[in-house]
């Protein structure tokens, strides 16, 4: 409350106000002007200068066919839902999984580790190896020697 009963109105700077009201100008007012007079003219509307006319159904009745098709469908569905469960009789269901025996596991456990064998091998652990020719192809004299011969 102090600070409003000693309040200095020299302290206010001073503004210039603006007015921010836009008015309509002479296009929104004729487009207003003729949307009045359309809503006037329907609610004014005399309805005793329209003439009678008969309606004409457009949605053509179902073929035979189509008939037919949707009362055995209705059938079907009505036989489902209406279904007597208590002249069904009882039965006993049993799972026939077949398991592999022990030497089928073995086989595959095999060829998986065969597999991972050869696709984890370290070529690095190989040895350079010299090739040596033991059964080396005869020569041009050795075969014209043979000829003669």
């Amino acid at each position: 409350m102090d600070g409003v009963e000693n309040f200095k109105p020299s302290s206010l700077k001073r503004t210039d106000t603006k007015e921010k009201i836009v008015l309509p100008n002479a296009q929104d007012v004729a487009a207003e002007k003729t949307e009045k007079a359309l809503i006037a003219g329907i609610e004014h509307f005399d309805t005793s200068k329209l003439k009678h006319t008969e309606t004409q159904e457009k949605n053509p009745l179902p073929d035979k066919e189509v008939v037919l098709q949707e009362r055995t469908h209705q059938t079907l569905l009505n036989g489902v839902e209406h279904f007597d469960k208590t002249t069904m009789k009882h039965t006993e269901t049993t799972e026939k999984i077949v398991l592999p025996d022990k030497e089928v596991i073995e086989q595959e456990k095999g060829q998986m580790n065969l597999i991972s064998g050869i696709e984890n091998f370290d070529s690095s652990k190989l040895k350079h190896a010299k090739t040596e020719e033991k059964n080396p192809l005869p020569t041009k004299e050795i075969i014209d020697q043979e000829k003669s011969a």
